[in-house]
């Protein structure tokens, strides 16, 4: 028999001992077959999925040793749980384990120090012998007591006569079964396994109006668990749970494979205790590293506002115990005017679904057909009938100044004042409207004593000006604050 073929036949030989077997009354373990009745993949997103595995197994009454293969390498131990569903009563899981140390050639190699290898090198030279070491390089001593010493890089197949015990090819689940009779179980296995996470992504078209946009949503699905899930029966739960972040092992992170849009997929929403849950309508299988797309919402023609703002300072107050009274602060500026999106997530408006957190990608078409990337932001969960505003970029053709004019404070008497002048330039060829955003930071008491244009009051620390400016034009905002305390 030549060396290829022997190394065929011990491979085979070593599979077969492998998958689900059982030890019941005393009798050596038995090969069988454990028949999937169907997977379902409950993912969380953060980083977190619920596997509920159903299966078939032959258990002899009495004990039984079970395996069970095929389970992510990323798997929470203590959070499995088996149960028979033919026989829960009769059915006791005396013990449960998770054996993760799997195969590879220096794992064998070890294993098999003080034991009997075959090795056959590059230039065709075999070598029979029990392994001394393989740390380095491989030292063998053959029968009659001669050491050889064979380089690691020289060695074209390794033959090892078995798998040694407790080395797995794949993550494994064993567990000390006891039956009260033999009989064909129905199983279902659940636990929770790191690895697998969801984010929604979203297409946003906006009309070359500006008034009204088209939005895809997708679900985009990451799977690096370590197995594949055939034909699952998919949700996905949208919602911050609370976990205990326990002490474990470091992932390290993997590259994306390729995506793998879906045609014309089908997703259900409904409310699930205070989250939203999205179960695809059809098996889905998610193999492993592997990045699959969803769609789940659509929307077409939803109304849409465009509009501009001018939030020169972006400063705020954070609730100080004395006023700030340092002249300078707060005097610096920036000269980009923020180009905002915003609509309704209303059934009127063409929407109307719970909308998971995820980035927002806003295009528009331009004259030639051809579709542009013209920003992008990230919403957080967002029920239905509430507003979504994004920021898409800076205006290129509009430009704010703000300027502080004067500062003025009497101590002793409690009360400063400041004056602020702010410029806006527009050089578009169309008259626009600017949303001005100014923060009273200084202190919690303020109010207006003098403005050029009537300001709107939007929280307790944030004025608005809306002014016009007109095409190729400029508008100056004059405005005196009085702090006391």
């Amino acid at each position: 028999m030549s060396n290829k073929r022997w190394l065929i036949w011990s491979l085979v030989a070593v599979l077969a001992l492998l998958g689900v077997s059982f030890l019941g009354g005393g009798a050596q373990p038995a090969p069988v077959v454990a028949q999937s009745e169907g997977v379902e993949l409950a993912v969380y997103n953060q980083n977190l999925a619920l596997v509920k595995d159903r299966r078939v197994l032959d258990l002899a009454e009495g004990l039984n040793e079970v395996r069970f293969v095929d389970v992510a390498s990323q798997i929470d131990p203590t959070s499995v749980h088996f149960r028979s569903l033919t026989d829960p009563e009769g059915t006791v899981v005396l013990e449960q384990n998770y054996e993760y140390d799997i195969v590879g050639s220096a794992k064998l190699l070890n294993k098999y120090v003080d034991k009997e290898i075959r090795l056959v090198t590059e230039d065709g030279q075999e070598y029979i012998g029990t392994l001394l070491s393989a740390a380095d390089d491989v030292i063998l001593q053959a029968a009659d007591g001669q050491v050889t010493v064979v380089k690691l890089d020289q060695v074209k197949e390794f033959v090892f006569p078995a798998l040694p015990e407790g080395l797995m090819t794949k993550p494994t689940l064993v567990w000390q079964v006891e039956s009260a009779q033999g009989e064909t179980h129905d199983v279902e296995v659940t636990y929770l396994t790191n690895g697998v996470n969801w984010q929604a992504n979203y297409i946003v078209v906006l009309a070359s109006d500006d008034e009204s946009i088209d939005l895809d949503g997708w679900v985009t699905l990451d799977n690096r668990s370590g197995t594949s899930y055939e034909d699952a029966k998919l949700k996905l739960i949208a919602g911050d749970i609370h976990r205990v972040s326990p002490e474990g092992r470091v992932v390290e992170k993997e590259d994306f494979l390729e995506a793998a849009p879906a045609a014309e997929p089908q997703v259900e929403e409904r409310a699930f205790f205070e989250y939203h849950l999205y179960e695809v309508q059809r098996p889905v299988t998610v193999k492993d590293q592997q990045t699959k797309q969803i769609e789940f919402v659509t929307g077409s023609d939803v109304p849409a506002e465009k509009f501009f703002v001018y939030d020169g300072a972006q400063m705020s107050f954070w609730g100080y115990y004395q006023p700030v009274d340092d002249p300078s602060y707060g005097t610096a500026s920036n000269t980009k005017v923020m180009v905002m999106l915003e609509f309704e997530n209303g059934e009127e408006q063409g929407l109307g679904v719970p909308l998971p957190k995820g980035t927002l990608r806003v295009f528009q078409e331009d004259v030639d057909g051809s579709t542009l990337l013209i920003g992008e932001d990230a919403i957080d969960h967002t029920p239905k009938d509430e507003a979504i505003r994004l920021y898409v970029g800076d205006a290129f053709d509009i430009v704010g100044e703000r300027v502080q004019t004067d500062f003025r404070a009497e101590y002793d008497e409690d009360w400063m004042e400041e004056s602020y002048e702010i410029t806006l330039r527009n050089h578009k060829d169309e008259d626009i409207e600017v949303r001005v955003v100014e923060h009273m930071f200084r202190w919690s008491e303020w109010r207006i004593l003098e403005e050029s244009h009537e300001h709107e009051k939007l929280d307790a620390q944030t004025i608005e000006f809306r002014v016009p400016v007109e095409a190729d034009g400029e508008t100056v905002v004059t405005y005196t604050v009085r702090y006391e305390w």
